[in-house]
């Protein structure tokens, strides 16, 4: 992907006395009060700030919070929290900036001041041509740093990139569009992707489209008990959903087609329930029970992926392969997480569920990159241009 990078902008001196509009994710938890409970997407927000204002730029930053209804303004919807919190982590005053998409407000060079509540201003989410030319006038330089936000098409996502002298991408955005484009525009091989979940439904796409590019395709959890079905095992009561083994069939078959693979379970890891107490029995694939919950691989089939993990070119991470929160069960995914940490493979992973597993067992650092987009992420992985990284491009050229 072609895209203008804001820390090129920079270097060069162009940001020097510019109007700097960032698009931050800074869509914080908050408690009953208001107070931020975590706070790692402020802290991640900054070096995007920083750069601009050491560039000598008047720094205007915006981001939406919650789900307010547009034009009808709440206490509880106003950024005037996050505002207080950046201060702090910057050292420095940070001004709340309200009803700001006129232009009625100053920012001079060195001084970073925060528009309120962007889903607050009508046509944000629908991104009015309205709007988005008002946006475009209030900057010299746009900078998305928002990559949780890329996939939706919005005024202050969308719209300011197509109205605004220049588009850019800013540090967090730009090593999220340069590792996806690593893993899945030019991969190594061989290719890995691990898509796992509890159900095949909401990843279908997402398995037909890695179907097409992948040379292994593991798939865990409940979508594993659904693709055991469709390979002729039982599975007992385990989560499946056995309306969707045609369509697990011919994402085999379309492997298969390829001379790649979707390995199946030899072996797995089941409970008479679903709870941390459950007594744990493993057995080969082709001995579960009627009354058998699987709710993990068995170590063979562990050893074998570990083994396919260790020889990959790149891997991409998507969803623990069993009940890892439970001890007893968490034998797959601690097999799987330790060998992409060994390997040499660049890895990619995301989603909250793979982020949790990547914490549990402490591989944050041999991990290649680490993608807090969630959605943004699955749609990549369903084979979409995010609305974001087409923009940008384009005004590239």
């Amino acid at each position: 992907m072609s895209f203008i990078r804001f820390s090129d902008l920079c270097s060069s001196g162009q940001a020097k006395g510019q109007r700097v509009f960032i698009r931050a994710d800074l869509n914080v938890p908050q408690d009953e009060t208001g107070r931020i409970t975590e706070d790692t997407r402020i802290r991640a927000s900054i070096p995007a700030i920083r750069m601009a204002l050491e560039a000598g730029a008047a720094v205007m930053v915006t981001s939406h919070l919650g789900r307010p209804t547009e034009g009808a303004f709440k206490p509880e919807d106003s950024l005037a929290p996050v505002a207080a919190r950046l201060g702090e982590l910057m050292d420095r005053p940070v001004r709340l900036v309200s009803n700001w998409v006129d232009g009625d407000f100053s920012v001079a060079p060195g001084e970073v001041v925060l528009l309120e509540n962007c889903r607050l201003n009508v046509g944000e989410k629908k991104n009015s041509p309205e709007l988005a030319k008002k946006l475009g006038a209030l900057c010299d330089i746009f900078v998305h740093d928002a990559f949780g936000t890329a996939h939706r098409a919005e005024g202050t996502t969308y719209g300011i990139a197509e109205t605004a002298p220049i588009a850019s991408a800013g540090p967090l955005l730009a090593a999220e569009m340069d590792a996806i484009a690593k893993a899945l525009a030019a991969p190594k091989r061989p290719l890995v992707a691990i898509v796992a979940g509890s159900k095949v439904s909401t990843k279908l796409t997402i398995l037909q489209s890695l179907a097409k590019n992948v040379d292994h395709l593991i798939v865990g959890g409940g979508i594993a008990n659904t693709f055991m079905l469709a390979a002729g095992l039982k599975i007992g009561k385990s989560l499946a959903e056995p309306d969707l083994v045609d369509q697990a069939k011919a994402v085999i078959e379309a492997m298969k087609a390829r001379g790649a693979e979707v390995p199946i379970p030899t072996d797995v890891v089941t409970a008479k329930a679903f709870a941390a107490d459950a007594p744990a029995t493993t057995k080969l694939a082709t001995e579960v029970a009627d009354d058998d919950l699987i709710l993990d691989i068995g170590p063979q089939t562990a050893a074998k992926l570990a083994e396919q993990l260790m020889k990959a070119g790149t891997i991409v991470w998507n969803g623990p392969v069993g009940v890892f929160e439970f001890a007893a069960f968490e034998g797959g995914t601690k097999a799987i997480a330790q060998a992409i940490a060994k390997s040499s493979a660049f890895s990619i992973a995301g989603g909250g569920d793979t982020l949790a597993a990547i914490a549990k067992y402490g591989i944050e650092q041999e991990v290649g990159y680490i993608s807090t987009g969630g959605g943004a992420f699955l749609e990549v992985l369903e084979g979409k241009t995010l609305p974001a990284f087409e923009v940008l491009e384009r005004r590239a050229t």
